[in-house]
Parts: C-alpha cells; sequence; structure tokens
C-alpha cells in the first residue's frame, strides 16, 4: 500500500511540472512577442514604446533573457548606463546557454569602460571569455581595459604621492609658522622683560635721585649753618692771597732787585768799553 501511495504522489507532481513547464513557455512566448514589437518599435526610433514592450516583456517572463539585453542595449544607445548594466546583469542572470552570457558580460565590461571602472572591466571581459574564448572582439578590450587600468593606477600612485608631499610641505609651513610664532612669543618676552628691567632702572634711579635730592636738602642745612656765620670772617676768607699768588710787597722788592742787577750789568758793559779791543799778536816767519 505505500508503494502504490508513493507512486501516486509521484506521478501528481510529474503532472504539476508538466503545467508549470506549459506555464512558462506560454509566458516566454508571450514574452518573445513584446520582445519582437519592441525590437519592431526600436528600429523605428520609437524609443518610448520599444521600453514599455521590453518591459512587459520581462514582467511575463522571468526567465527571457533576449528582452534584457535588448532593452540594456536601447540604454546603452541612449548612453543611460546605470541602467543598461542593471539589464545586462539581468540578462546574464537569466541566460541559459554560454552564448548569452558572453554578449551579457561583454556589454556589462562596455559600461564599466565608459565609466572608467577599469578593473570591473576587467573581470566582466574575463567572464565573458570564460563562457566563448573564441571571440576576438572580447580579447581586444580587455588588453585595452587592461592598459587603461594601469595608466589610471600610475595615475592615481602619483596623485597620492603628490598628496603626500603636499601633506609634507603643508606640515613644513605649519611647523615654521609654529617656530616663527614662538620665537615671536619669545620676543615678546624678551621685550617685556626689557621694558620691566628698564622701569626697575627707571624706579632705581628715581629713587637714587630722590636720595639725592635728600643729601641735597641736608647740605642745604649745612650750608645755612654757614650762613650763620659772621660777614666779616667771610670776607677776610676772600682777601686772603691764593697759594700762587704774590703779595703787593714781594712784587715790589722783585722788581727793585730787577733793577739793581740790570745797573750791575750796565756797569760792567761801561767799563768793558774804556778798556778798548783786544790787539792779536803776528808772527814773522
Amino acid at each position: 500500500m505505500k508503494k502504490i501511495a508513493f507512486i501516486i504522489i509521484l506521478i501528481g507532481g510529474l503532472v504539476q511540472a508538466q503545467e508549470v513547464d506549459k506555464e512558462k513557455e506560454k509566458s516566454l512566448k508571450i514574452a518573445n512577442n513584446f520582445t519582437w514589437e519592441a525590437n519592431k518599435d526600436l528600429s523605428e526610433s520609437n524609443f518610448v514604446n520599444a521600453e514599455a514592450n521590453y518591459r512587459r516583456a520581462i514582467s511575463k517572463s522571468a526567465e527571457s533573457s533576449i528582452a534584457p539585453y535588448n532593452l540594456g542595449n536601447a540604454y546603452y544607445e541612449n548612453e543611460t548606463y546605470s541602467e543598461a548594466f542593471g539589464r545586462f546583469k539581468q540578462a546574464g542572470e537569466n541566460a541559459t546557454n554560454k552564448k548569452d552570457k558572453h554578449m551579457a558580460y561583454h556589454n556589462m565590461g562596455n559600461v564599466f569602460m565608459k565609466n572608467k571602472e577599469y578593473q570591473k572591466a576587467v573581470d566582466a571581459y574575463k567572464e565573458a571569455l570564460r563562457n566563448d574564448p573564441t571571440d576576438e572582439e572580447t580579447r581586444y578590450n580587455l588588453a585595452l581595459a587592461k592598459e587603461m587600468l594601469k595608466k589610471q593606477q600610475e595615475e592615481e600612485q602619483k596623485n597620492d604621492q603628490n598628496k603626500d608631499d603636499q601633506n609634507q610641505e603643508d606640515q613644513k609651513d605649519q611647523k615654521d609658522q609654529n617656530q616663527d610664532k614662538k620665537e615671536g612669543d619669545q620676543d615678546e618676552d624678551n621685550k617685556g622683560d626689557q621694558q620691566e628691567e628698564n622701569q626697575g632702572d627707571k624706579n632705581e634711579e628715581g629713587d637714587k635721585g630722590e636720595e639725592e635730592k635728600e643729601d641735597n636738602k641736608e647740605g642745604e642745612g649745612d650750608d645755612e649753618e654757614k650762613n650763620d656765620e659772621p660777614y666779616k670772617a667771610e670776607d677776610q676768607k676772600q682777601q686772603q692771597p691764593r697759594p700762587n699768588q704774590l703779595s703787593p710787597q714781594q712784587v715790589k722788592n722783585l722788581l727793585e732787585a730787577m733793577q739793581n742787577e740790570e745797573k750791575k750789568v750796565q756797569e760792567k758793559i761801561d767799563a768793558q768799553k774804556v778798556k778798548g779791543a783786544k790787539i792779536q799778536n803776528e808772527k814773522d816767519w
């Protein structure tokens, strides 16, 4: 009995699977019809109707890879690359054979090239070649993507180096600014210390001046005490001769002595004139 029941259930599953397959086949047929209409609209440059029919085809059958692939091409021609990539990706996931997968990944690589995402382009072209290694166009695109990726990496490396150099230069400038600021602060501190020192000297000079004023006041007190002496005594001090000055009597005595000496000299001269000139003896030979 159990075996019979199992067989009945198995037969029922096969029937149900057949019905599902028929339904998918019917939906796929409808989707293909919408795809054909969309292709016609696109050939007549009616993008709006073409887009609408492609979407109807996709909604009718999730198994179709042709409708999303063609819609992706339509977006690509209109340079709507993000929408195009989504449809190519959908086509690659729905594809049931290597040929359709190859076409989907090839076009995904083209979208990445347009967006300058060269590493993703390389990966997409490689996946396309895995499904069709004989396609020379894909192989050429892969080589081009690799070359563009190399240039992009070199440019990024150069930019990073320039950025590092700029950062080092900025750090150096900041260090110099900090050093200048530090030196400026030190100059201000030194200036403040000098001002304080000058102010201290000024205060010291002021104190010294005050002391001198006090001393002068004390000296003036002494002078006042001297002024208490009689004027007569002060007059006598002024009349006393200075150490190197002769008194009138000394001057008179000196003049008389000079006159006497001059008189003696004149008398000697007169006596010499009376004797006459000295005679020189001459010898006969």
